[in-house]
């Protein structure tokens, strides 16, 4: 079964943060065994940002981190006009524009969400979730 992988669960995985839970972490597991752990190519813009703004410490750059990220089996997937416009009519979803991206995501692969994201655990559209502090 796939995942994708909101940008904290991706951080949390990839630096072996105690806040990603063992449930989530046995799911993203089998996500990998059948080659489905899903990253919008939003994450890494996140991330990318958070490290320029000295918020979080990856510890090598920026380019090598994707590019080991990907190496581990993940599957990155664009912004492109489906995304994009499916990003926009996710109806009650709060408003920012990188959840609303990740979200639109998870839908277009049919996937449930690894996050721990308050907003987009409690949100009542067409997205299966799963908490990843659990």
């Amino acid at each position: 079964m796939s995942v994708v992988l909101d940008t904290h669960t991706l951080v949390w995985l990839l630096t072996d943060n105690d806040r990603l839970g063992a449930k989530a972490e046995r799911r993203i597991d089998e996500a990998f065994r059948g080659s489905q752990v899903i990253i919008s190519a939003t994450s890494f813009w996140e991330v990318a940002m958070l490290v320029s703004k000295k918020r979080i410490d990856i510890g090598k750059p920026l380019a090598q981190w994707r590019a080991d990220a990907l190496k581990l089996g993940m599957e990155e997937i664009p912004i492109d006009g489906e995304i994009a416009v499916q990003a926009v009519l996710l109806s009650d979803l709060h408003n920012d524009p990188a959840d609303r991206f990740i979200a639109a995501t998870a839908i277009r692969a049919r996937a449930p969400l690894v996050t721990a994201d308050e907003n987009l655990l409690a949100w009542r559209g067409p997205l299966a979730c799963i908490d990843a502090r659990v």
